[in-house]
């Protein structure tokens, strides 16, 4: 039951923050070179998510926020945190872009708890951010969730600051 209202306060928060996004609309000097790309004319274009024209293959390595394909997460939490809704929001776009992408999320935990709680934490946090790409109109029947608990750590220490590491959700693409 937890987990339910877990996730719907998620969508609510997701939904919320997405209805409050301003698009500044920029004039079009008729002097400019054309931008064939039919992305927008920023100046850095790797930096920003693309509002125009959609993401392609090549946007996995140049692009600044699809590069960003780790989330992390509080100790016993599977709630996304607020400042990875961007990247989420970035990776959704890609794959409503990309039809033929398919995604996978790791979840993954620190040593803390029992082999199969962790397995299962690192489920549920696959799954809220499976839940978040849902709330930003993403495929999620190209998406696979699976957890390796702690049988898959980044860092071996035993303190906080190598726990926080390995308490997290990795994106990989398969089909790009």
């Amino acid at each position: 039951m937890k987990t339910q209202l877990k996730i719907a306060l998620l969508l609510t928060v997701v939904l919320l923050s997405a209805c409050n996004k301003k698009v500044k609309e920029e004039a079009v000097d008729p002097n400019a070179g054309s931008n064939t790309s039919g992305q927008a004319n920023t100046g850095d274009q790797g930096n920003a998510i693309v509002e125009e024209g959609a993401f392609g293959p090549n946007d996995l390595d140049s692009n600044t926020c699809l590069r960003q394909r780790v989330v992390y997460f509080d100790y016993d939490q599977d709630m996304l945190k607020p400042e990875y809704q961007a990247i989420v929001a970035c990776h959704a776009k890609y794959l409503r872009d990309r039809p033929s992408a398919r995604m996978r999320l790791e979840g993954h935990a620190d040593e803390r708890g029992t082999r199969e709680y962790n397995m299962a934490l690192g489920e549920r946090r696959g799954n809220g951010v499976n839940a978040a790409f849902s709330a930003n109109a993403a495929d999620t029947g190209r998406i696979e969730v699976v957890s390796s608990g702690e049988e898959r750590p980044v860092c071996l220490d035993s303190d906080e600051s190598c726990w926080s590491q390995n308490r997290r959700v990795e994106i990989s693409y398969s089909v790009k």
